[in-house]
């Protein structure tokens, strides 16, 4: 089993460590935090967990592998920090806030021979592959990808407060945070876009909070919708020449539906999920057991991918982190 250390002791690690434990290839070592009361809160439902307040004594202990799900801006320098230390690093999405920085830790990962992963689940659902085996043999004419959810760091923001998900310094907002979710949907699907575009809604802070975009592709357009200040119910669309498929989410697909021209419809038939990111955690397991090279390295080219038309999207709506000036 890979020795797994946490950094970051929001929920979704939480959610990461359940997942861990149903796919039987982890065992839960230790936390970080810079504070001991909140990693002994964190740590009450799990046993012979040990707790670090220091990053250095945290990365030179018996781990194999960190999950790294601090604000979004820190994660650079804590996955760097990592790599170093020969530990193989899972980074929640987003994983960084630039291009620049992720070649950065793609060089070193190479260079200390560890694998790093970005935790971007939906692309490892057995659903959205099903979905891509389908549209292999469609003609593809168009989509409509959308992810938006009121947060609940809304109050907050609306009572003067500056919350890290809103905050430029923490290289937050609406597109980094549920937007990244269509555009690797879309970039698993359909492959890097020629061109994208953004126009967002943005706070004082420099920071979207909601806004709609456009991934651009010699024959089609995949549009984006994306917020924290409201939430969407509609489905995810794929339009083809022979009908419309429809997905009832772009993460976590419980359902999908082709309905052709006619009028008729198609099931797709799908595999239960028993948990939203257990299909990823199993996958980087598999891939490091296996130095499975040529999956990991598609990976990272959807990564890439993913990256670059983040901070195309980003510069377009005028949108600056602070990381950008680094």
């Amino acid at each position: 089993m890979l020795k797994l250390g946490i950094i970051g002791t929001g929920s979704i690690s939480h959610h990461f460590i359940e997942a861990c434990r149903l796919s039987g290839a982890y065992q839960l070592a230790a936390v970080y935090s810079r504070h001991q009361e909140t990693a002994e809160t964190f740590i009450t439902n799990y046993s012979n967990c040990n707790i670090f307040t220091d990053l250095r004594e945290f990365l030179t202990s018996d781990l194999d592998i960190i999950y790294i799900a601090s604000p979004n801006s820190i994660h650079f320098e804590q996955a760097k920090a990592a790599i170093k230390a020969k530990k193989h690093v899972i980074v929640e999405k987003p994983a960084f806030s630039t291009p620049k920085e992720l070649q950065e830790i793609l060089q070193l990962a190479k260079d200390n021979h560890v694998f790093f992963f970005e935790a971007a689940r939906n692309i490892h659902e057995k659903a959205l592959e099903t979905v891509k085996l389908f549209l292999s043999h469609k003609t593809i004419i168009g989509a409509s990808f959308n992810y938006a959810k009121y947060s609940s760091k809304m109050n907050a923001l609306l009572n003067g407060e500056h919350p890290n998900i809103f905050s430029s310094k923490f290289s937050g907002g609406a597109l980094a945070d549920l937007g990244v979710y269509p555009i690797y949907a879309a970039i698993y699907l359909f492959g890097k876009p020629l061109l994208a575009n953004y126009t967002a809604s943005l706070l004082d802070s420099g920071v979207d909070i909601n806004g709609d975009g456009n991934l651009i592709y010699p024959d089609f357009r995949v549009s984006i919708k994306t917020g924290k200040n409201y939430e969407t119910t509609l489905p995810a669309e794929i339009y083809t020449t022979d009908g419309t498929l429809i997905l009832n989410h772009i993460q976590a697909i419980s359902s999908v539906t082709f309905k052709k021209h006619d009028g008729s419809c198609e099931e797709l038939s799908l595999n239960n999920l028993q948990h939203p990111m257990l299909e990823e955690v199993i996958c980087f397991s598999n891939i490091i057991k296996s130095n499975d090279l040529t999956h990991y390295h598609s990976l990272l080219e959807l990564a890439q991918g993913v990256s670059h038309t983040l901070f195309t999207m980003r510069q377009d709506a005028g949108i600056r982190f602070e990381a950008d000036y680094d």
